[in-house]
Order: C-alpha cells, then structure tokens, then sequence
C-alpha cells in the first residue's frame, strides 16, 4: 500500500482522539461528567436522607427536585464554578494541563455552594407547587448537607477514578512501546484496545492526547501494511507529523 493511502486511511481512523484539545471540549467533558456524578450524588444522598421511603418515592423526588431547578442550573454552575476556579489558581491558557489543575478549579470555584442554592430553590418550588410535601420538604432542607456531603464525595472519587485513568494510559503505552519493540502485534493490539477504552474516560489533555495520537499512527501504519513492521524513513517522519 503506497504511504500516502495508508497515511489517509490513519487520519481517517484518528478523528476520535486526534481532536484539538480546546478550552470548549475540556468544559463540555466535564459538564457532562461532574453532571452525571451530581445526579447520581443527589440519588444516593436522598435515600441516606430519606430512608423510610421506598425506591420509588425517592427517585419521584429526585426527579422532582432536577425538574424544579436543578437540572437546568447544573451546567451553569459547573461552567461558574470551572472559571472562577481558574482565576482562583491563576491560570490564563483557559485550558487544563492535568487532572489535578481541573480538580481543583472545580473545588475552589464555589461548585458545592452553588448546588446548595439550587437544591433550596427546587425544594421551594417543589413544595409551593405541591409536588413535594411540607414535611419531606423540610426534611430535605434541614439534612441537604448530607446530600451535599454525597455529591461532594462523589465528585472527589471521580477525579480520583481520572487520576487513575490517566496512570493506566501511561501504563498502557509503555507496554504497547515495548511490543512494538517486539514486533508483537497481537500485544500491541490488546494495548492498543485499552487505550482507546480509557481515553474514552479520561479528561482531554494535550500531552496525553498527544502519545496516544503517537501510537495510533504507528499502530495503524503497522495494520494497514497487513503488519508489516518494516517502516521507512519517511512514513516514520510523515507518522510523526501527524500528532502534532
């Protein structure tokens, strides 16, 4: 197969993970993520909260308290919460260069105060409209730290679970780097098919973005030869250029 084709078909194959990392997909990635960790935060929160009722009520107020509020003021929070923490810890790209910088942004952009706001403004609509009752209303105000408590340590496993996802990247590169090395293939393949798992995971960062652009290239060079580890100068060169 001539270069030029198999270096078409790699671009082809990398569109995923050889996206630009931009300050847009950075805060959509973990809009939708701390998003989703939120939900499931406040769904264990109440059932801590509101042990007597059965699944069924609890996940009746869940959605009532999303519907009344909350889902709507999630992602605004999340966004105030990623740019006030970014002024909080000086940065000025806008972009995040590790797990730890998107953490702590997060921790120090006031995310768990506004959560709080928007539980009390839901409870409150939810009971004028008679959705919630007085009681369970009270209820949830009076304990909403143990919701909060939840979600807040729901928040910190996921970036801990990040942090951990990005260590198995590096892991996985280095093991499929030393099947290459092997002209291995089939250990290659099975590296290759834990980094495109775990990417999947893992909040977009250039440098990591960047080794993994790097082994795709060569990893799909290789396949489309029909594993032919014979590369030449230039489609080593050309591979290169690619990740950047």
């Amino acid at each position: 197969m001539e270069i030029a084709s198999v270096l078409n078909n790699a671009r082809d194959l990398l569109k995923e993970t050889s996206r630009e990392v931009t300050t847009e997909n950075q805060n959509g990635f973990l809009q939708t993520t701390i998003g989703k960790v939120i939900n499931s935060g406040l769904n264990l929160g109440l059932r801590a909260l509101l042990p007597d009722l059965i699944e069924d009520q609890v996940i009746g107020i869940k959605d009532a308290l999303l519907n009344g509020g909350i889902k709507e003021g999630i992602s605004t929070a999340i966004q105030s919460a990623i740019d006030l923490g970014k002024s909080a810890i000086g940065l000025f790209t806008g972009k995040f260069d590790s797990i730890s910088q998107a953490s702590n942004a997060i921790k120090t952009g006031g995310l768990i105060d506004n959560i709080s706001s928007l539980i009390d403004g839901s409870v409150k609509h939810n009971v004028d409209n008679n959705v919630i009752n007085e009681d369970t209303g009270r209820l949830i105000k009076s304990g909403k730290n143990v919701i909060l408590n939840t979600i807040e340590r729901n928040i910190e496993e996921n970036f801990t679970a990040q942090l951990k996802g990005v260590e198995k990247l590096g892991k996985y590169s280095n093991n499929w780097q030393k099947y290459y090395e092997l002209k291995d293939f089939e250990g290659m393949q099975r590296e290759y098919s834990k980094i495109k798992d775990t990417l999947k995971m893992v909040m977009p960062m250039e440098n990591t973005l960047k080794e993994a652009r790097r082994i795709e290239n060569l990893h799909l060079l290789i396949k489309n030869k029909g594993q032919d580890f014979n590369l030449t100068e230039e489609e080593l060169k050309l591979a290169e250029k690619l990740t950047v």
